[in-house]
């Protein structure tokens, strides 16, 4: 028996469509279930906003629309039950997507600018104050410099120029014998400060003018804003140390116990660079028995004007016993360089090793100057292997050689008796620009004559006549 059943009223939709109007997405099966919300949550009274600011209500035409009734309200509501019922558009799967991208992440952006190019900030003064109110006393300086006095402008730029304290110094050496240097420095005392003086009296000393430069000093005495000013007087006692003009007292040490270490160590550069080893020795022998710690270049010095001496190598040892005592080093590049050399002469190989390894433990790079000693220590000690180490670590740092390196290398290829490496640092030498000395003539000539290079033997005393050398006869002979 069959049977047959009719659904009029219920129409198939397929799964993942959905029905939707302007307001909102429902499903076909459950949009009559839904219980619509009351009028009174749909349409809530909203409070009072308070009239917009700048607006003349007095002025404001009265509207003439009446106000909804309640029978309008049910209207709406039933063309809109009716707009839901009818409307026949349906979101596909894809719509669907980008609409649930839009809460998952950004939205993709349009080709194009994708960078927006936002106005450059305002200046500091715009956004600290608006414009058109006047300028605050205190930015005065910084707006208006026209407005600051020329005298405090410039005394700020002439008391620490070094032109303009040259200039001071070369002003009162062209002063006639009877002329006092107040007649210069009179002109410019409001623009002077403590310490701007120190330059022109050294700058007198290098004239060769120590009277002028005490003289000035004196003047400077009797201010009272330039004086009492230890760089005055450190630079004044220099001067006259280094042209013999410094008289010393009897009681040095209670001059030296009174005296700053600036002013000790001004003076004992001054008898040094004036060759007076003798007194710059009994200042620093006061000043060590003070325990007055002096600064390590003063060391330095020392050590190289008497190491150029054989009778006074005995003073250089307790100065490098001191000097291996301290803690910190305050030591140049020149100093290690200038020690290395004395100890060389000495036979002090392990302060030289000493010193380079503290050189480069503290951050910085040896120069040629500094390369060169250590591979002559290192040839004079006869620590073959080890100088030719140096030379690859000079290599690999791109250390332009100079002369004494190549010399000090070339020999070092010799005694290694390495003729490939001395012929192609010699012909270095030559492209470099250099032209090689007699010693390197007969470096060269001795390795040939090892080898049994007779015709390179002869091309080297050829081309050494012709630079104006004369080779020993014993190597000519055996040339």
């Amino acid at each position: 028996m069959d049977c047959t059943v009719s659904f009029p009223s219920v129409h198939f939709v397929p799964v993942g469509r959905t029905w939707c109007n302007y307001r909102r997405v429902t499903f076909v099966s459950h949009s009559k279930r839904r219980r619509r919300p009351s009028k009174d949550l749909r349409y809530r009274p909203h409070p009072k906003q308070p009239p917009k600011f700048g607006v003349n209500l007095f002025l404001k035409k009265p509207s003439t629309t009446s106000k909804r009734t309640e029978d309008d309200v049910d209207i709406t509501e039933e063309n809109d039950e009716e707009a839901d019922e009818n409307t026949g558009v349906v979101w596909e799967s894809d719509e669907l997507e980008a609409i649930s991208s839009l809460f998952k992440g950004r939205i993709p952006q349009k080709p194009g600018k994708l960078h927006r190019e936002r106005p450059l900030p305002l200046p500091v003064p715009y956004k600290l104050r608006p414009l058109g109110l006047p300028t605050p006393k205190t930015l005065v300086k910084l707006t208006a410099p026209a407005v600051v006095s020329s005298r405090a402008s410039m005394a700020k730029k002439v008391y620490k120029s070094p032109s303009f304290l040259v200039g001071l110094a070369r002003e009162i050496s062209k002063l006639g014998p009877d002329e006092d240097v107040s007649k210069i420095l009179g002109k410019w005392v409001q623009f002077l400060r403590k310490g701007s003086l120190s330059l022109t009296i050294r700058e007198l000393g290098h004239m060769g003018f120590p009277e002028r430069a005490l003289q000035t000093f004196l003047w400077a005495q009797n201010q009272p804003h330039l004086f009492p000013d230890d760089w005055i007087l450190a630079s004044t006692v220099e001067v006259l140390a280094r042209n013999h003009e410094l008289k010393i007292p009897f009681n040095i040490n209670q001059y030296t116990g009174l005296a700053s270490r600036a002013v000790l160590e001004a003076m004992i550069r001054g008898f040094i660079k004036g060759g007076n080893l003798r007194l710059a020795w009994k200042v620093l022998i006061v000043a060590r028995r003070d325990k007055r710690m002096l600064d390590s270049s003063i060391y330095a010095k020392l050590i190289l004007e008497l190491g150029k001496n054989p009778d006074r190598h005995r003073h250089v040892f307790p100065l490098l016993d001191e000097l291996g005592e301290r803690d910190e080093l305050n030591l140049s590049q020149q100093d290690c360089t200038t020690i290395m050399k004395v100890c060389v002469k000495m036979g002090k190989f392990e302060v030289v090793e000493s010193l380079f390894s503290w050189f480069k433990q503290s951050g910085c790079q040896p120069s040629v100057v500094m390369f060169t000693s250590v591979i002559h220590s290192r040839y004079t000690e006869e620590k073959y292997r080890e100088a030719l180490a140096v030379v690859w670590e000079m290599e690999a740092s791109n250390c332009l050689f100079d002369l004494p390196a190549y010399r000090v290398v070339i020999k070092l290829f010799v005694a290694l008796n390495d003729l490939s490496r001395a012929m192609r640092y010699f012909s270095k030498l030559k492209e470099a620009g250099f032209s090689p000395t007699y010693g390197l003539y007969k470096d060269m000539l001795q390795i040939y004559m090892a080898s049994g290079r007779i015709a390179k033997c002869k091309e080297i005393c050829k081309e050494a006549e012709i630079a104006g050398f004369k080779l020993d006869k014993y190597l000519v002979s055996h040339s």
